[in-house]
């Protein structure tokens, strides 16, 4: 007689079963966000909606009449304002370029086996660093206008007339767009080299047996295969660039006549040197939907193009 077997089901938890340890999981993240995000954001709009005064006994609401001043010619909040908007994103629109060309071709040059390529590797990183007080300061005393370095190679060397880089507008956006460059380029160039790494040589070995060139090979592979590393080094100097503050405060202090003072910085003023509160939360909230829609539509645009579509 055989002993009967008996075979017990697995236990299966139902789906949508009554459970909250995930929450648990997700509680202390929670806890900080809504700390330092939620409840930040939000007492910001209050304060957008009053007048506020720190040394007031009250502080009356006035709804979107700080939002409203930014869209009233003749203001200096519209004029001001829009002003930094606009260098921000000249700003933006020439650096953003700059960082991606100039660091994919850097990646392309050092991922190549050649002597010395750690060093240089280490070279191009190594400004990332330091402080952006520390790179202001740098690149202002290098392109100082009596005794700076640029200009004192301008007249030692080539015989010319020094220039003042930091007075004149147009000039002075120069020291911070190379100093921007030359600091942050080593982060977006490691991101490439980890990205060409994973490319597999079997692409290549192919298109040689079919005598593709160097330009075929990075048109028709390297380039395709680096959009998804792309989008991101796009997106996230894009961000970065539109947070433009501490260069253009150490180098020019935003001058002269405020033509390359950022939005940032402007917000600042508005809130710390002028004492208006509610003003610099309007435009706060204002820069921060400008940036969300920017944002949007650049990952929409650079999406569609990384799967193909037209």
């Amino acid at each position: 007689m055989t002993p009967s077997t008996h075979t017990s089901a697995p236990h299966v938890r139902k789906r949508g079963g009554n459970t909250v340890e995930p929450y648990l999981y997700l509680l202390p993240f929670a806890i900080f966000f809504a700390l330092f995000v939620i409840y930040p954001v939000g007492y910001g709009f209050f304060v957008s909606l009053h007048r506020w005064d720190l040394l007031a006994d009250t502080r009356p609401f006035v709804g979107f009449e700080y939002y409203k001043n930014l869209f009233t010619p003749g203001t200096p909040q519209a004029e001001f304002f829009w002003n930094s908007m606009k260098n921000t994103v000249f700003f933006t629109a020439v650096s953003v370029p700059l960082l991606v060309f100039t660091s994919l071709g850097l990646a392309l040059l050092l991922y190549r086996p050649i002597i010395g390529r750690a060093f240089f590797r280490a070279v191009f990183f190594l400004p990332g660093i330091l402080t952006v007080s520390v790179m202001g300061i740098l690149w202002r005393w290098m392109f100082d206008n009596q005794i700076g370095m640029v200009n004192a190679a301008r007249t030692e060397i080539f015989g010319l007339q020094p220039l003042a880089f930091l007075s004149v507008e147009g000039l002075a956006w120069v020291p911070i767009i190379i100093g921007t460059v030359w600091w942050t380029i080593g982060f977006n160039m490691t991101l490439y080299l980890a990205a060409l790494g994973n490319i597999s040589q079997s692409y290549y070995e192919a298109a040689e047996l079919d005598g593709a060139s160097a330009w075929a090979k990075f048109r028709f592979i390297t380039w395709p295969l680096l959009a998804p590393i792309t989008l991101f080094v796009v997106v996230t100097t894009a961000l970065a660039s539109f947070q433009l503050f501490g260069q253009s405060l150490v180098i020019t202090a935003g001058g002269p006549n405020r033509s390359t003072q950022s939005t940032i910085q402007y917000i600042t003023e508005e809130a710390f040197t002028n004492n208006q509160f509610s003003s610099a939360s309007a435009m706060a909230f204002m820069f921060g939907l400008v940036m969300l829609i920017f944002t949007f539509l650049q990952f929409r645009i650079m999406a569609r193009d990384a799967r193909g579509e037209n």
